[in-house]
């Protein structure tokens, strides 16, 4: 992984302040023409002050989602859902993706990457464009427990889910009924499902409901994170096609670009955002004319962390059923929020920048 830091011009913004000092005199008039004390009415004693109560801290959550971390007051126990979502300029603006736990985005055929959305804590009502199965984005779902939704799929992804007897709804070969077509859109770039769909399809095709849990680390609300400045990120693919993220520090989140525009969700407008970017670099190999590929999603493998404005090397491997970041052997906890992750050729450049 190429990494290039770029250190830009620094800006200084005049700061004025205008401090207002107010001096109370207090003046003592004494009347001394009769010699005696002025009597009258005793004015009224001021009333005493009352304290008014600190506002207490809310009560904390009983239970967190184990993908964001965020806090809920019931038990997060169903399983997640990993769409496949189309990503060629047809598709896009794409929808639902803001509503995601977990986005993966990784290279698919010729020079466009795909994403797997994975679905937990919200219920998103449109998602899509949906598009067909990859294996090694098989392999992460089988890791996540989740069910895999797709239109679709490569000879490799068919094998590979019936070999595993995976939970998978497939719009193409008989799940039709849990899905949509947008009119306003041309076909294939269409295809859309929800949260609730899926949910109730699980239900009809009597597929395990309970989820075999796991949880990331996530910081405590006062943790700052560590690292070198990253205010800026560049994810370089190939052929052009790259992803830019801008940190904005009062939200402490990174605002999401593709080739140069704002991504946003074609139902909101609101522009997508990540609390945390794993970088997570690994062997992709072509495998036919099509530009199919063969990508390791297990490593190790080196990478960066981006959260918090900050930047740190560090080494990737799934364990424990997802993709996890380690400083040496130990392993590193994320901002609760959402987490993209960004899987990368060998060799391909991040560029890095930031302002003194």
């Amino acid at each position: 992984m190429k990494s290039s830091n770029s250190q830009t011009p620094s800006r200084r913004a005049g700061r004025y302040r205008s401090a207002l000092g107010a001096a109370i005199i207090a003046l003592a008039v004494t009347g001394c023409s009769s010699g005696q004390p002025q009597t009258g009415p005793a004015p009224d004693p001021s009333p005493s002050p009352v304290a008014t109560p600190a506002p207490s801290e809310p009560a904390p959550y009983p239970f967190h989602y184990p993908l964001t971390g965020l806090g809920t007051n019931e038990a997060a126990d169903s399983r997640p859902l990993m769409v496949m979502v189309e990503n060629s300029p047809q598709a896009r603006p794409q929808t639902g993706l803001d509503q995601a736990d977990i986005v993966f985005e990784i290279l698919a055929e010729g020079e466009i990457t795909r994403f797997a959305a994975v679905y937990h804590s919200q219920n998103a009502k449109v998602i899509g464009p949906v598009r067909s199965l990859r294996p090694y984005y098989a392999e992460l779902g089988e890791g996540l427990d989740a069910y895999i939704v797709h239109a679709g799929w490569s000879q490799d992804a068919i094998n590979y889910v019936n070999s595993r007897k995976l939970a998978h709804f497939d719009q193409v070969y008989g799940d039709d009924a849990y899905y949509w077509r947008d009119n306003n859109r041309v076909a294939p770039h269409n295809l859309y499902t929800s949260v609730e769909k899926i949910r109730e399809g699980s239900e009809k095709k009597k597929y395990r409901q309970d989820w075999k849990a796991f949880k990331y680390p996530f910081m405590k609300k006062d943790d700052e994170a560590t690292g070198e400045k990253a205010e800026q990120i560049k994810v370089n693919y190939i052929h052009g096609y790259y992803v830019t993220y801008e940190y904005d520090a009062e939200a402490k989140l990174y605002k999401r670009s593709m080739a140069g525009e704002p991504h946003r969700d074609k139902e909101s407008e609101v522009q997508l955002t990540a609390a945390n970017i794993i970088i997570a670099e690994t062997k992709h190999q072509v495998l036919d004319n099509e530009g199919r590929r063969r990508v390791d999603v297990n490593g190790p493998g080196k990478g960066m962390l981006i959260q918090g404005g900050k930047k740190r090397d560090i080494t990737w491997e799934r364990k424990d059923g997802t993709i996890r970041v380690y400083d040496k052997d130990r392993e590193l906890p994320l901002m609760p929020g959402q987490t993209w992750i960004q899987v990368v050729p060998g060799g391909s450049e991040i560029e890095i920048e930031y302002e003194n």
